[in-house]
């Protein structure tokens, strides 16, 4: 059973950090955030995000990627693919993407997360405006025929239960910040158009004060 959620508000600074937020994205000379992408196996979420993680390193920002399939091998390793482990599996994933964020790095994060309710866990631990849904759209027929993993063919076999797209669920995002069409638009021109998205969290925070919630 996934742990009860802390009383504590999640956009508290952390206990015993004796670095401020503030005093982080001032040196790093850029807001921190989360970039979180979602959609089903083989639409293009990881190749986007360590794509947009090498734009961001090449112009000197901190960027850290968290992958799906590198998570489940290991912070999430005694998790399954039950309804309830991929809960508890986004559940930490967005535990330790709140971690980066408070250390004032841009977090991306790549995750099928098929869950709603999922997502919007992960979206409240980080304030209004740091977090960043991009929902990466393709079509099922077309991931399936990609399928870099092998991984639909072995659930269509039924060698894995309960897999997204086969035998369990995908609810899109209704209201993502960003829509990645995998099929019609080239990674670049993605990976462009989440950059000009980022523009106002990629610049030096305002001396004295952090930029405006939204």
């Amino acid at each position: 059973m996934a742990p009860a959620p802390s009383s504590a508000s999640p956009h508290a600074p952390l206990s015993g950090w004796s670095i401020t937020l503030e005093e982080r994205e001032a040196r790093n000379a850029h807001e921190a955030g989360v970039v979180w992408f979602t959609g089903y196996s083989g639409a293009g979420k990881s190749t986007l995000a360590a794509t947009l993680q090498r734009r961001l390193f090449d112009r000197g920002l901190l960027a850290t990627l968290l992958d799906g399939d590198e998570v489940r091998r290991g912070l999430c390793r005694d998790l399954g693919f039950s309804s309830r482990d991929r809960e508890e599996s986004i559940r930490r994933a967005g535990e330790v993407a709140s971690l980066f964020y408070q250390a004032g790095h841009i977090a991306l994060c790549a995750f099928i997360s098929p869950y709603a309710r999922d997502r919007r866990l992960a979206r409240s631990l980080v304030p209004d405006g740091r977090f960043f849904e991009v929902y990466v759209r393709c079509p099922l027929e077309v991931c399936r025929q990609r399928d870099p993993h092998g991984l639909y063919a072995k659930a269509l076999r039924g060698e894995i239960a309960e897999f997204t797209g086969v035998s369990s669920p995908y609810e899109p995002p209704q209201h993502p910040e960003l829509v990645a069409d995998t099929e019609a638009e080239s990674v670049e021109a993605i990976v462009a158009a989440i950059l000009e998205r980022l523009a106002d969290l990629l610049q030096p925070p305002a001396a004295g004060a952090g930029r405006p919630r939204e």
